[in-house]
């Protein structure tokens, strides 16, 4: 037993207790005495720390344990606030192209011989001069502004337009509300 015993650890003492009888077994074997070990109780000054180190062991594991699935609880959790924020932004775009196209429609049945494009430059200047307000409106504002004179304005909804046209292709990169915008010359 005193060969056998100390090479492991509490657990696997327990665990290989059929391994030990047998060792007993064969060394006790020449003096043809039979000994089944039915149990094993170290001594309490041995069992005792023996008892700590497994259970400080487990503790650490089970610390581990928790931490992990508080990470993944955390991941799971922006994740989910991710997908709910592109699918928001996904109903609000759409909302805003219904709008503009029953804005567009509505305008154009009620104002005769206006074409859509005239529609639209009326549209993107409106957007541009909220824009402007809104730039100028904020108290720590710290913009720089380019003067323009209102015969510009239809430059500036051509550059506008002309910057909206050169996009060639549109798409959302992971599905998590990061657009890329590819352009060409």
């Amino acid at each position: 037993i005193r060969a056998t015993v100390p090479k492991l650890d509490l657990d696997s003492t327990f665990e290989q207790k059929s391994d030990i009888g047998k060792a007993v077994e064969r060394d006790l074997e020449k003096s043809r005495l039979e000994t089944l070990i039915v149990d094993i109780e170290p001594d309490s000054h041995v069992k005792r720390p023996m008892s700590e180190i497994n259970a400080a062991g487990r503790l650490c594991e089970a610390a581990n344990d928790k931490a992990e699935a508080e990470k993944i609880l955390h991941i799971k959790r922006a994740e989910g606030e991710a997908e709910s924020r592109y699918l928001t932004g996904v109903g609000i775009r759409q909302a805003i192209v219904d709008g503009l196209g029953d804005s567009l429609h509505d305008f154009s049945s009620s104002v005769p011989r206006t074409s859509s494009k005239e529609v639209m430059d009326m549209v993107l200047m409106t957007q541009y001069f909220d824009t402007m307000k809104e730039l100028g409106e904020g108290s720590k504002s710290t913009s720089v502004f380019i003067p323009h004179d209102p015969g510009v304005v239809k430059d500036i909804a051509t550059q506008i337009r002309n910057g909206v046209s050169l996009g060639q292709t549109y798409t959302t990169n992971d599905h998590y509300g990061i657009d890329t915008v590819w352009l060409s010359n």
